[in-house]
């Protein structure tokens, strides 16, 4: 068996998709880990298990399973460290966890996902942590919302409801002089295509749920952090129990080995399908940061190398009943939260869109669509019968 080499860096992200975590202290001499189901570890010794001499020590602080993901994803986002977390939701609320107390200040983009809104809402709230939401095309000029207390500024590249993008070089370089910790939600473009952590931030979080597992059949969520940051996530983690099964973990690490393809199809039938869209009279916009009409095309095009199978669309001059009829008619995209999956799926994502900058215009429905892997031309066909019947009133 050829001697497994940690240093994977020199290889291109496809190939180490397919090396990384597969160390055959971890795997043995099988291609992938054992699922290893376990609380209790045993020791030696009284002295052993007082010294923690094992290298496992009880089965929420890791398994072979468990460490196998976690090396992945490490390798990947090119961190110090992974924490595996039961959702992506988890894998926030942890980051932010670790990164405040009592009285600080944070700064979220006010684009974020409406679960990480509503934690600073609620349960940051509560521990006095004060929230200043902030328009995604700030740019260093974040500067003028620090406070003294500022502690830790969110982003979420792009927002996964309007896509828009955000300087994250710039907006790091600004929190790290004013002391502030930087997270990035990076579920949309994964480290495939975005390496938040080479950009400026601190820890970078995904829904594992989504394009790490690729199949609709997983919740899980990563933390992934600097040498710096690593030790406050960690001990947040393990301080508040949270911990993943190993199906979970093995379905997730399965997953990452083809996600290399799986992206390179979606987004390239993602574009195809975005582009016929921008042909409809019916659509006003087309939000997807990948095209070279949208505002934030430059900064994806300076910072990313790919895209993945998410965006929206706004209606040009419907209102939401019709939008609702256009997403029940259609025949190949599924009506569901959640995406990354194999599958297509629409949902309207207008209805309770929240924003506290730039509020969404309530006369535009705002459709969000992800493409999955069904031949584009099946999927375009699909929403151009379902536009017709729309217009025509059948």
């Amino acid at each position: 068996m050829k001697k497994y080499d940690k240093d994977q860096h020199r290889w291109k992200p496809a190939t180490r998709l397919v090396r990384t975590g597969r160390d055959p202290d971890l795997t043995g001499p099988f291609v992938n880990p054992p699922v290893v189901h376990a609380s209790t570890v045993l020791f030696d010794s009284v002295d052993d298990m007082i010294a923690g001499r094992n290298r496992y020590l009880y089965g929420r602080w890791g398994t072979p399973t468990l460490e196998a993901m976690e090396q992945a994803v490490s390798d990947l986002e090119g961190a110090a460290g992974t924490v595996l977390l039961p959702s992506g939701l988890a894998a926030i609320s942890t980051a932010l966890l670790a990164s405040l107390s009592a009285g600080d200040h944070l700064l979220m983009v006010d684009c974020a996902y409406y679960p990480s809104r509503h934690l600073t809402e609620t349960v940051l709230k509560r521990f006095g942590v004060e929230t200043t939401f902030f328009d995604p095309a700030i740019g260093a000029g974040i500067r003028d919302l620090f406070l003294p207390r500022t502690r830790a500024v969110y982003l979420e590249v792009p927002g996964s409801l309007t896509f828009e993008m955000q300087d994250l070089p710039a907006i790091a370089e600004a929190a790290h002089e004013g002391g502030a910790t930087v997270i990035v939600d990076n579920t949309w473009a994964t480290p495939i295509y975005y390496r938040p952590l080479a950009l400026g931030a601190d820890i970078v979080v995904h829904a594992g749920t989504k394009y790490f597992g690729g199949h609709s059949d997983v919740m899980l969520g990563t933390g992934s952090a600097t040498a710096a940051a690593w030790p406050n996530l960690m001990r947040t983690q393990r301080l508040m129990g949270l911990a993943v099964g190993p199906d979970d973990a093995f379905l997730g690490l399965r997953g990452l080995r083809t996600l290399a393809v799986r992206l390179d199809r979606q987004m390239r039938s993602a574009l195809k399908v975005a582009e016929w869209l921008a042909t409809r009279p019916e659509v006003g916009r087309v939000l997807h940061p990948a095209l070279p009409e949208d505002p934030g095309h430059a900064l994806w095009k300076r910072d990313m190398t790919g895209a993945s199978g998410l965006f929206g669309f706004a209606l040009a001059t419907w209102g939401e009943e019709k939008a609702k009829l256009l997403i029940d008619g259609l025949e190949l995209f599924g009506i569901g939260a959640s995406w990354g999956g194999y599958e297509s799926l629409a949902t309207l994502a207008s209805k309770g869109l929240t924003r506290t900058v730039n509020p969404w215009p309530a006369e535009r429905p705002l459709i969000r669509v992800h493409i999955g892997l069904e031949d584009p031309d099946d999927l375009i066909a699909d929403l151009k019968a379902s536009f017709e019947r729309v217009d025509g009133g059948g």
